[in-house]
């Protein structure tokens, strides 16, 4: 006798979404681990944040000295994000579909910032782009000190989260895609960026990520001025210094708030992306 298809597809969906006794302990450690790294020092920021009250918190995101470096660490690190987005893509496009002497050369470089300690970073900018540069680029104490080195440190990203989706992708799609009339345009629109976009989001986000907590590659160039080059992550280290330790954690919530923000949105980016293709 034949089972009714609902039974069937019942007995399917369950044997799909069950785990077996090893997965389940697998999946249990990778919690449990993931929470005692991640998930419970966030939530112990977010506690100690509130220890002030509501009236510690809007009192310290509303100081002129921490709006400002709020206001410059996220400003820099979503111009630099964008800026990463187009060049990290040209990069990787360039090392994918490109053949040239030197092309193993620039692959080491690239990845360079990754293995650089960032206080050895801020030193090597400090040395080409500070007040004795030999070059004669004295950017030292200025915005333009925080934007290269949050784009120095931040470079690889993009480029290291393209590479490998353009190492996948067939050129003879793009090929074909031309043979039937489709102009140049049409196929970065229709195939090349909905394959690209969540590599590329993942790399914007990571970007980002990194530039708004980035502290040892700009110290030493930026030369932390109040209110004009000072940044959050050295806003943090001045109120932990002080002993105030509950607006130190409300300028870290508020980071955590906006880098979720940011993934949140570059996200649904790449939905619309992917569906209007």
């Amino acid at each position: 006798m034949q089972p009714a298809p609902g039974a069937t597809r019942k007995r399917r969906v369950r044997s799909a979404t069950s785990l077996t006794r090893s997965s389940g302990i697998g999946l249990g450690l990778a919690v449990t681990w993931f929470s005692l790294l991640v998930l419970i020092p966030l939530a112990l920021v977010v506690i100690q944040s509130a220890d002030g009250g509501w009236q510690t918190f809007r009192d310290t995101l509303t100081n002129s000295q921490t709006a400002a470096a709020l206001r410059l660490t996220v400003t820099q690190a979503l111009i630099v994000t964008l800026v990463n987005v187009v060049f990290g893509t040209l990069i990787a496009w360039v090392l994918v579909r490109d053949h040239f002497w030197g092309k193993r050369i620039l692959e080491v470089i690239i990845d360079i910032p990754f293995a650089l300690p960032t206080i050895v970073a801020g030193l090597v900018l400090l040395s080409l782009y500070g007040p004795d540069s030999p070059i004669g680029i004295n950017v030292a104490n200025t915005e333009r000190s925080v934007f290269l080195a949050l784009l120095f440190v931040t470079l690889p990203f993009v480029v290291r989260t393209v590479e490998p989706v353009l190492l996948e992708l067939d050129p003879e799609v793009e090929e074909a895609a031309a043979s039937l009339g489709a102009s140049r345009f049409t196929t970065l629109r229709r195939i090349l960026l909905p394959a690209l976009a969540p590599a590329i989001t993942a790399g914007a986000a990571l970007s980002f990520a990194r530039g708004i907590s980035e502290y040892g590659s700009l110290v030493l160039l930026s030369g932390n001025l109040p209110n004009k080059t000072e940044v959050a992550s050295v806003r943090i280290l001045t109120y932990i210094e002080n002993g105030n330790e509950a607006a130190a954690a409300s300028v870290a919530v508020l980071l955590l708030g906006v880098a979720l923000i940011a993934i949140i949105l570059l996200q649904v980016l790449t939905s619309v992306v992917s569906k209007r293709a």
